[in-house]
């Protein structure tokens, strides 16, 4: 893990695969790392290229949703590097479904009918569209696992006033059907999401990475409803064939478990993965760049200067 002392540093916070350094009261730094996590665990070993895949996707897409909602992105100083306006963050995860896929599934497949508050349809099946995307919030763990959480139960306990509730899903649904819209252009579908949001004063900020493989599901549209039809499993391009493969050997988090080994060969196969959905979700060919610490502290000190953040 690289840690950073940039001039007028007031914090710094190691998250699961983020770094990010509070620069004076209004400026936020934040580091995308090659590292990986799934359970809510950091896995042992870091995934190449992870990190760029991820920060400029989410750049990519903050860029396209502007005209939806402010956001807190100024500039990327780095290939894996962001800065931009420090929000006050609400402690909740805005995650909003358009099809039966994972958690979501896994609940459903359980024989609830119920999620964070909302009705779930009878006779779905495992990746169907539900009638309408829904939003199914979590709270935001400062450590362990993030726990679902209803609309009530968020307003009820101060997470976010009713009012403010009415933008933060006004900007979900509206920021998740932009994403439908540009995946659809690429062959894709958004199949789920999450966002998260911030103050500044009374103004709602869009924080952090969106439509990245980290925060996303994506599937392929071409033979979608083909495969549904059929039951077979459909072709995603996201982190859930990282949590598949860690099902697969006995590990979901839980304690006592043991994550499993990642040989050479299975870190290059994610890897790919994660470079594949950068070029499928962007249309842009991903080109890799690795520099050295000192070159990206060079260049954030430079940003952050003009900037006039320090």
């Amino acid at each position: 893990m690289s840690s950073f002392q940039f001039p007028s540093q007031t914090n710094v916070y190691h998250g699961k695969v983020r770094d990010v350094y509070s620069i004076n009261a209004d400026w936020l730094v934040m580091i995308a790392s090659n590292r990986i996590s799934a359970f809510d665990v950091i896995l042992p070993k870091p995934i190449p290229y992870k990190g760029q895949v991820l920060n400029q996707i989410a750049a990519f897409m903050l860029e396209a949703t502007r005209d939806i909602c402010p956001n807190w992105l100024v500039e990327m100083a780095a290939p894996n590097v962001s800065i931009g306006k420090r929000c006050i963050p609400f402690k909740i995860e805005m995650v909003v479904r358009g099809n039966v896929v994972g958690h979501a599934w896994r609940t459903y497949n359980s024989g609830k009918r119920e999620l964070c508050g909302v009705t779930l349809a009878e006779n779905l099946k495992e990746n169907d569209f539900f009638p309408t995307p829904i939003i199914t919030p979590s709270t935001k763990a400062e450590e362990g696992h993030d726990e679902d959480i209803s609309k009530a139960d968020i307003i009820a306990n101060g997470l976010a006033s009713e009012a403010d509730w009415k933008v933060l899903e006004e900007y979900t649904l509206k920021l998740f059907a932009r994403g439908k819209e540009i995946a659809a252009k690429q062959g894709l579908i958004l199949a789920d999401t999450k966002y998260e949001f911030g103050k500044i004063g009374d103004t709602i900020y869009l924080m952090d990475e969106i439509h990245t493989p980290d925060s996303s599901r994506y599937f392929y549209a071409e033979g979608f409803e083909e495969r549904q039809a059929k039951g077979e499993k459909q072709k995603q391009l996201s982190k859930e064939f990282v949590r598949e493969w860690l099902i697969a050997n006995n590990f979901m988090g839980k304690e006592g478990q043991t994550v499993p080994e990642m040989t050479d060969e299975w870190i290059d196969t994610i890897s790919k993965r994660y470079i594949e959905l950068f070029e499928k979700v962007t249309g842009k060919a991903f080109v890799p760049e690795n520099l050295d610490d000192s070159v990206i502290e060079k260049k954030i000190i430079e940003a952050l200067e003009r900037l006039k953040a320090i």
